[in-house]
């Protein structure tokens, strides 16, 4: 194919950033689940990432995935395609936010049936009208909900950034594949240590 070096160019950060913090949830973060995996290193990065955000007043965003009907008719064919979607019945565990997550009561909380955090939400509505123009991205999974709503935020103009490693995958190749695509199409990959320090440095 044709000449690649143009690709992976840095967008770099707007000037109002919000973290979005994607579907730390019990069905993702549990490994005995039947979506689950280890996920405590996301865990614990999301959570210094959210510190900072609270010490600068930065806007969070928290994500989960919960469907209403028990026999998963609001899941539509991704229920087919992906089958275990039981544990993400809203009002079980599975749609609870991991106790180790530094949650509060009153955080903004932001439900969806699919894997972009736009799809079907009010996302971006809520960005806009907030004058919100770059998202800090933290989370699970790398190559669903992480990469789907990456794609979509440039898409709708907004400037992401993944912490590349405060997100998580169940395979390892995927997530590794899933970092690189990103990197070259859809958004600016950063270490932990560097957001947490742009986020403690701002005014």
């Amino acid at each position: 194919m044709g000449d690649n070096t143009t690709f992976g160019l840095q967008l770099g950060w707007g000037n109002s950033p919000l973290l979005l913090v994607i579907d730390i949830t019990r069905a993702f973060t549990e490994p005995d689940r039947p979506l689950g995996s280890d996920a405590r290193q996301i865990v614990d990065g999301a959570n210094r990432l959210i510190e900072a955000a609270r010490k600068k007043d930065l806007p969070i965003i928290f994500t989960r995935v919960a469907y209403a009907d028990p026999d998963l008719s609001d899941a539509g064919l991704w229920a087919r395609k992906i089958g275990r979607l039981e544990d993400l019945v809203d009002g079980g565990e599975g749609a609870q936010m991991d106790a180790r997550l530094d949650f509060r009561a009153g955080d903004p909380v932001l439900t969806k049936k699919y894997a972009s955090c736009f799809f079907g939400t009010d996302l971006a509505s809520r960005l806009t009208s907030a004058g919100i123009d770059t998202l800090v991205i933290v989370g699970l999974s790398t190559s669903g909900c992480v990469r789907a709503t990456a794609v979509d935020a440039i898409q709708l103009g907004f400037r992401p950034i993944i912490v590349e490693d405060a997100v998580g995958d169940r395979w390892q190749d995927a997530h590794d594949q899933a970092l690189a695509d990103l990197q070259a199409k859809y958004a600016d990959l950063e270490s932990l240590d560097a957001v947490c320090a742009k986020i403690e440095d701002r005014a």
